[in-house]
Protein backbone atom coordinates (compact mmCIF):
# COMPACT_ATOMS: atom_id res chain seq x y z
CA UNK A 1 0.00 0.00 0.00
CA UNK A 2 1.12 3.57 -0.67
CA UNK A 3 2.27 5.98 2.02
CA UNK A 4 0.95 8.87 -0.09
CA UNK A 5 -2.07 10.61 1.46
CA UNK A 6 -4.89 10.66 -1.07
CA UNK A 7 -6.11 14.09 0.03
CA UNK A 8 -2.65 15.57 -0.70
CA UNK A 9 -2.98 14.58 -4.35
CA UNK A 10 -5.99 16.77 -5.08
CA UNK A 11 -6.91 20.44 -4.75
CA UNK A 12 -10.28 19.60 -3.16
CA UNK A 13 -12.30 16.66 -1.99
CA UNK A 14 -15.77 15.16 -1.96
CA UNK A 15 -18.72 17.31 -2.97
CA UNK A 16 -16.70 20.38 -2.01
CA UNK A 17 -15.16 19.93 -5.49
CA UNK A 18 -18.43 20.85 -7.17
CA UNK A 19 -18.47 23.95 -9.35
CA UNK A 20 -20.17 26.77 -7.39
CA UNK A 21 -23.90 27.17 -8.17
CA UNK A 22 -23.60 30.63 -9.76
CA UNK A 23 -20.68 29.57 -11.96
CA UNK A 24 -22.52 26.42 -13.01
CA UNK A 25 -25.61 28.46 -13.84
CA UNK A 26 -23.52 30.70 -16.09
CA UNK A 27 -21.94 27.74 -17.83
CA UNK A 28 -25.29 26.07 -18.46
CA UNK A 29 -27.13 29.25 -19.48
CA UNK A 30 -29.09 28.57 -22.64
CA UNK A 31 -28.18 24.89 -22.73
CA UNK A 32 -31.34 22.99 -23.65
CA UNK A 33 -32.09 19.84 -25.66
CA UNK A 34 -32.06 20.72 -29.37
CA UNK A 35 -35.18 18.67 -30.05
CA UNK A 36 -38.35 17.97 -28.04
CA UNK A 37 -38.21 14.67 -26.19
CA UNK A 38 -41.66 13.96 -24.73
CA UNK A 39 -40.45 10.88 -22.86
CA UNK A 40 -37.71 12.83 -21.05
CA UNK A 41 -39.71 13.41 -17.88
CA UNK A 42 -36.93 15.06 -15.87
CA UNK A 43 -34.02 16.91 -17.44
CA UNK A 44 -32.00 19.97 -16.39
CA UNK A 45 -34.83 22.47 -16.03
CA UNK A 46 -35.50 22.13 -12.28
CA UNK A 47 -32.00 21.22 -10.99
CA UNK A 48 -33.10 17.72 -10.02
CA UNK A 49 -30.78 14.96 -8.92
CA UNK A 50 -31.10 12.62 -11.91
CA UNK A 51 -32.57 12.40 -15.38
CA UNK A 52 -35.71 10.32 -15.86
CA UNK A 53 -36.76 8.83 -19.21
CA UNK A 54 -40.11 7.07 -19.68
CA UNK A 55 -40.11 3.59 -21.20
CA UNK A 56 -43.83 2.93 -20.84
CA UNK A 57 -46.73 3.87 -18.58
CA UNK A 58 -45.34 1.98 -15.58
CA UNK A 59 -41.56 2.12 -16.05
CA UNK A 60 -39.01 4.88 -16.39
CA UNK A 61 -35.21 4.84 -16.30
CA UNK A 62 -33.43 7.01 -13.72
CA UNK A 63 -29.86 7.94 -14.75
CA UNK A 64 -27.20 9.95 -12.93
CA UNK A 65 -23.46 10.28 -12.54
CA UNK A 66 -21.36 11.56 -9.66
CA UNK A 67 -17.62 11.49 -9.03
CA UNK A 68 -15.04 13.48 -7.11
CA UNK A 69 -11.58 13.60 -5.60
CA UNK A 70 -10.70 12.11 -2.20
CA UNK A 71 -12.30 13.48 0.94
CA UNK A 72 -10.36 11.00 3.15
CA UNK A 73 -6.99 9.26 2.92
CA UNK A 74 -8.15 5.68 3.43
CA UNK A 75 -8.58 4.20 -0.06
CA UNK A 76 -11.41 1.81 0.85
CA UNK A 77 -13.34 4.51 2.68
CA UNK A 78 -12.90 6.91 -0.27
CA UNK A 79 -14.44 4.33 -2.58
CA UNK A 80 -17.33 3.71 -0.21
CA UNK A 81 -18.11 7.40 0.19
CA UNK A 82 -18.00 8.11 -3.55
CA UNK A 83 -20.25 5.18 -4.40
CA UNK A 84 -22.76 5.98 -1.65
CA UNK A 85 -22.91 9.57 -2.81
CA UNK A 86 -23.49 8.58 -6.45
CA UNK A 87 -26.32 6.16 -5.68
CA UNK A 88 -28.00 8.77 -3.49
CA UNK A 89 -29.20 10.59 -6.61
CA UNK A 90 -31.25 7.54 -7.59
CA UNK A 91 -32.86 7.38 -4.15
CA UNK A 92 -33.45 11.15 -4.19
CA UNK A 93 -35.72 10.73 -7.21
CA UNK A 94 -37.58 7.93 -5.44
CA UNK A 95 -36.01 5.31 -7.70
CA UNK A 96 -34.50 1.88 -7.17
CA UNK A 97 -30.93 1.30 -8.42
CA UNK A 98 -30.41 -1.42 -11.02
CA UNK A 99 -26.68 -1.32 -11.79
CA UNK A 100 -23.70 1.02 -11.89
CA UNK A 101 -20.70 1.83 -14.05
CA UNK A 102 -17.41 2.93 -12.48
CA UNK A 103 -15.67 6.21 -13.34
CA UNK A 104 -11.97 5.96 -12.52
CA UNK A 105 -9.22 8.54 -13.00
CA UNK A 106 -5.96 7.78 -11.19
CA UNK A 107 -2.33 9.01 -11.16
CA UNK A 108 -0.99 5.56 -11.97
CA UNK A 109 2.63 6.74 -11.68
CA UNK A 110 1.99 7.78 -8.06
CA UNK A 111 -0.52 5.31 -6.63
CA UNK A 112 0.28 1.59 -6.68
CA UNK A 113 -2.29 -0.82 -8.13
CA UNK A 114 -3.09 -2.13 -4.65
CA UNK A 115 -4.27 1.31 -3.49
CA UNK A 116 -6.39 1.86 -6.60
CA UNK A 117 -7.87 -1.60 -6.18
CA UNK A 118 -8.86 -0.74 -2.60
CA UNK A 119 -10.77 2.30 -3.87
CA UNK A 120 -12.65 0.09 -6.33
CA UNK A 121 -13.27 -2.49 -3.61
CA UNK A 122 -14.85 0.21 -1.45
CA UNK A 123 -17.23 1.16 -4.24
CA UNK A 124 -18.02 -2.50 -4.90
CA UNK A 125 -18.90 -3.06 -1.24
CA UNK A 126 -21.48 -0.27 -1.32
CA UNK A 127 -23.06 -1.53 -4.52
CA UNK A 128 -23.25 -5.01 -3.00
CA UNK A 129 -25.05 -3.52 0.00
CA UNK A 130 -27.46 -1.79 -2.41
CA UNK A 131 -28.04 -5.12 -4.15
CA UNK A 132 -26.65 -4.06 -7.54
CA UNK A 133 -23.62 -4.91 -9.70
CA UNK A 134 -20.92 -2.66 -11.06
CA UNK A 135 -21.32 -3.79 -14.64
CA UNK A 136 -18.40 -1.95 -16.23
CA UNK A 137 -16.95 1.53 -16.45
CA UNK A 138 -14.11 3.61 -17.84
CA UNK A 139 -10.67 4.56 -16.55
CA UNK A 140 -8.06 7.18 -17.41
CA UNK A 141 -4.60 8.18 -16.20
CA UNK A 142 -5.28 11.42 -14.31
CA UNK A 143 -3.03 13.79 -12.31
CA UNK A 144 -5.56 13.73 -9.45
CA UNK A 145 -7.42 10.68 -8.13
CA UNK A 146 -11.07 10.64 -9.20
CA UNK A 147 -13.67 7.99 -8.48
CA UNK A 148 -17.43 7.73 -8.80
CA UNK A 149 -20.28 5.94 -10.51
CA UNK A 150 -22.85 6.20 -13.23
CA UNK A 151 -26.03 5.03 -11.53
CA UNK A 152 -28.94 3.50 -13.45
CA UNK A 153 -32.26 2.90 -11.73
CA UNK A 154 -35.93 2.38 -12.36
CA UNK A 155 -39.12 4.05 -11.15
CA UNK A 156 -42.83 4.16 -11.85
CA UNK A 157 -43.30 7.48 -13.72
CA UNK A 158 -46.26 8.24 -11.47
CA UNK A 159 -43.98 8.11 -8.41
CA UNK A 160 -41.23 10.52 -9.48
CA UNK A 161 -40.41 13.09 -6.79
CA UNK A 162 -39.03 16.24 -8.40
CA UNK A 163 -38.10 19.62 -6.91
CA UNK A 164 -41.04 21.20 -8.72
CA UNK A 165 -43.51 18.93 -6.92
CA UNK A 166 -43.19 20.63 -3.52
CA UNK A 167 -46.34 22.33 -2.23
CA UNK A 168 -47.14 25.20 0.09
CA UNK A 169 -47.76 23.89 3.60
CA UNK A 170 -45.34 20.97 3.23
CA UNK A 171 -43.06 20.19 6.16
CA UNK A 172 -39.34 19.87 5.45
CA UNK A 173 -37.66 16.73 6.79
CA UNK A 174 -33.84 16.41 6.72
CA UNK A 175 -32.50 12.86 6.92
CA UNK A 176 -28.88 13.37 8.10
CA UNK A 177 -27.08 15.83 10.33
CA UNK A 178 -24.97 18.59 8.78
CA UNK A 179 -21.24 19.02 9.26
CA UNK A 180 -19.53 16.62 6.83
CA UNK A 181 -17.50 19.36 5.12
CA UNK A 182 -16.50 20.75 8.50
CA UNK A 183 -15.34 17.34 9.75
CA UNK A 184 -13.34 16.78 6.56
CA UNK A 185 -11.63 20.15 6.96
CA UNK A 186 -10.86 19.38 10.62
CA UNK A 187 -9.29 16.11 9.48
CA UNK A 188 -7.06 17.94 6.98
CA UNK A 189 -5.92 20.23 9.79
CA UNK A 190 -5.05 17.24 11.99
CA UNK A 191 -7.76 18.11 14.53
CA UNK A 192 -10.11 15.16 14.06
CA UNK A 193 -10.01 12.32 16.60
CA UNK A 194 -11.13 8.74 16.06
CA UNK A 195 -14.71 9.47 17.13
CA UNK A 196 -14.90 12.35 14.69
CA UNK A 197 -13.57 10.22 11.84
CA UNK A 198 -16.05 7.46 12.68
CA UNK A 199 -18.89 10.02 12.58
CA UNK A 200 -17.67 11.29 9.20
CA UNK A 201 -17.53 7.80 7.70
CA UNK A 202 -20.78 6.71 9.34
CA UNK A 203 -22.72 9.58 7.79
CA UNK A 204 -21.16 9.51 4.33
CA UNK A 205 -21.47 5.74 3.82
CA UNK A 206 -25.10 5.37 4.91
CA UNK A 207 -27.17 4.66 1.82
CA UNK A 208 -30.32 6.77 1.44
CA UNK A 209 -32.37 3.69 0.58
CA UNK A 210 -35.36 5.14 2.42
CA UNK A 211 -35.95 7.35 -0.62
CA UNK A 212 -37.38 4.39 -2.54
CA UNK A 213 -39.89 3.79 0.25
CA UNK A 214 -40.85 7.45 0.49
CA UNK A 215 -41.69 7.55 -3.21
CA UNK A 216 -44.61 5.22 -2.47
CA UNK A 217 -46.25 7.84 -0.24
CA UNK A 218 -48.64 10.18 -2.03
CA UNK A 219 -48.09 12.75 0.71
CA UNK A 220 -44.40 13.05 -0.19
CA UNK A 221 -44.30 15.73 -2.87
CA UNK A 222 -40.58 16.37 -3.43
CA UNK A 223 -37.22 14.75 -2.66
CA UNK A 224 -33.64 15.89 -3.09
CA UNK A 225 -30.35 15.12 -1.40
CA UNK A 226 -28.17 17.69 0.31
CA UNK A 227 -24.67 17.61 -1.15
CA UNK A 228 -22.13 20.14 -2.41
CA UNK A 229 -24.30 23.26 -2.37
CA UNK A 230 -25.19 22.78 1.30
CA UNK A 231 -28.65 22.67 2.87
CA UNK A 232 -29.42 26.26 1.90
CA UNK A 233 -28.36 25.74 -1.71
CA UNK A 234 -30.31 22.56 -2.31
CA UNK A 235 -33.42 23.89 -0.57
CA UNK A 236 -33.11 26.97 -2.77
CA UNK A 237 -33.28 24.68 -5.82
CA UNK A 238 -36.50 23.15 -4.47
CA UNK A 239 -37.96 26.60 -3.80
CA UNK A 240 -37.12 27.84 -7.28
CA UNK A 241 -38.45 24.67 -8.88
CA UNK A 242 -41.77 24.93 -7.03
CA UNK A 243 -42.02 28.73 -6.79
CA UNK A 244 -42.22 28.68 -2.99
CA UNK A 245 -40.52 30.10 0.10
CA UNK A 246 -38.65 27.62 2.29
CA UNK A 247 -38.60 28.56 5.97
CA UNK A 248 -35.96 26.90 8.15
CA UNK A 249 -36.07 26.92 11.94
CA UNK A 250 -32.33 27.08 12.61
CA UNK A 251 -32.48 25.51 16.07
CA UNK A 252 -34.19 22.42 14.61
CA UNK A 253 -31.49 21.75 12.02
CA UNK A 254 -29.52 18.64 13.11
CA UNK A 255 -25.74 18.86 13.31
CA UNK A 256 -23.39 15.90 13.66
CA UNK A 257 -22.34 16.23 17.30
CA UNK A 258 -18.64 15.71 16.54
CA UNK A 259 -18.77 18.63 14.07
CA UNK A 260 -20.51 21.09 16.38
CA UNK A 261 -17.45 22.40 18.20
CA UNK A 262 -15.52 22.88 14.95
CA UNK A 263 -18.49 24.72 13.43
CA UNK A 264 -18.63 27.11 16.38
CA UNK A 265 -14.89 27.83 15.87
CA UNK A 266 -15.51 28.74 12.24
CA UNK A 267 -13.63 25.74 10.81
CA UNK A 268 -14.87 24.74 7.38
CA UNK A 269 -13.89 24.32 3.73
CA UNK A 270 -13.52 27.17 1.27
CA UNK A 271 -16.59 25.88 -0.59
CA UNK A 272 -18.72 27.51 2.12
CA UNK A 273 -17.74 30.97 0.87
CA UNK A 274 -18.17 29.93 -2.78
CA UNK A 275 -21.66 28.67 -2.00
CA UNK A 276 -22.64 31.89 -0.22
CA UNK A 277 -21.41 33.99 -3.11
CA UNK A 278 -23.77 32.03 -5.35
CA UNK A 279 -26.90 32.35 -3.22
CA UNK A 280 -27.22 36.13 -3.56
CA UNK A 281 -30.46 37.35 -1.98
CA UNK A 282 -32.03 33.92 -2.42
CA UNK A 283 -31.21 33.05 1.22
CA UNK A 284 -32.15 35.47 4.01
CA UNK A 285 -31.52 35.28 7.75
CA UNK A 286 -33.25 36.63 10.81
CA UNK A 287 -30.99 39.14 12.59
CA UNK A 288 -30.36 36.84 15.57
CA UNK A 289 -29.00 33.83 13.64
CA UNK A 290 -25.28 33.55 14.58
CA UNK A 291 -22.70 33.72 11.80
CA UNK A 292 -21.42 30.21 12.48
CA UNK A 293 -24.91 28.77 12.01
CA UNK A 294 -25.27 30.70 8.77
CA UNK A 295 -22.04 29.15 7.52
CA UNK A 296 -23.23 25.71 8.56
CA UNK A 297 -26.12 25.91 6.09
CA UNK A 298 -23.62 26.39 3.23
CA UNK A 299 -21.30 23.58 4.36
CA UNK A 300 -20.91 21.16 1.41
CA UNK A 301 -22.27 17.79 2.39
CA UNK A 302 -20.67 14.79 0.73
CA UNK A 303 -23.21 11.96 0.56
CA UNK A 304 -25.61 14.05 2.64
CA UNK A 305 -29.14 13.36 3.77
CA UNK A 306 -32.40 13.41 1.88
CA UNK A 307 -34.50 16.57 2.10
CA UNK A 308 -38.20 15.72 1.94
CA UNK A 309 -41.19 17.98 1.29
CA UNK A 310 -44.19 16.20 2.79
CA UNK A 311 -47.78 17.08 3.63
CA UNK A 312 -47.99 17.99 7.34
CA UNK A 313 -50.31 15.12 8.20
CA UNK A 314 -47.67 12.62 7.04
CA UNK A 315 -44.57 14.30 8.51
CA UNK A 316 -44.49 12.06 11.59
CA UNK A 317 -44.78 8.95 9.40
CA UNK A 318 -41.85 10.07 7.26
CA UNK A 319 -39.75 10.77 10.35
CA UNK A 320 -40.65 7.35 11.71
CA UNK A 321 -39.41 5.71 8.51
CA UNK A 322 -36.10 7.55 8.75
CA UNK A 323 -35.63 6.62 12.39
CA UNK A 324 -36.57 2.98 11.78
CA UNK A 325 -33.92 2.85 9.04
CA UNK A 326 -31.23 4.10 11.44
CA UNK A 327 -31.17 7.80 10.53
CA UNK A 328 -30.97 9.05 14.11
CA UNK A 329 -30.42 12.70 13.14
CA UNK A 330 -33.54 12.94 10.96
CA UNK A 331 -35.61 15.98 11.95
CA UNK A 332 -38.43 18.30 10.90
CA UNK A 333 -36.60 21.56 10.15
CA UNK A 334 -39.27 23.87 8.72
CA UNK A 335 -41.92 24.32 6.08
CA UNK A 336 -42.75 25.63 2.62
CA UNK A 337 -45.10 28.56 2.02
CA UNK A 338 -46.37 30.83 -0.71
CA UNK A 339 -44.04 33.75 -1.41
CA UNK A 340 -40.82 34.54 -3.23
CA UNK A 341 -38.79 31.59 -4.54
CA UNK A 342 -36.16 31.67 -1.83
CA UNK A 343 -35.11 30.54 1.64
CA UNK A 344 -35.74 32.31 4.94
CA UNK A 345 -33.84 31.18 8.03
CA UNK A 346 -35.28 32.16 11.36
Amino acid sequence: MSDVRLTQLSHGGGCGCKIAPAVLETILAGVRPSLPFPDLLVGIDTSDDAAVYRINDSQAIVATTDFFMPIVDDAFDFGRIAATNALSDIYAMGGKPLFALAIVGMPVNVLPPETIRRILDGGQSVCAAAGIPIAGGHSIDSPEPIYGLVGIGIIDPRRIKTNAGARAGDRLILGKGLGVGILAQAMKKGLLDDAGYAALIGSTTRLNTVGTELAELDEVHALTDVTGFGLAGHLLEVCRGAGLTGMIDIDRVPVIREALGFAEQGIGPGAIERNWASFGDGVRFAHDVPAWKQRLLADPQTSGGLLVAVAPEAADAVLARFHAAGFDYAADIGELAHGHAGVVVR
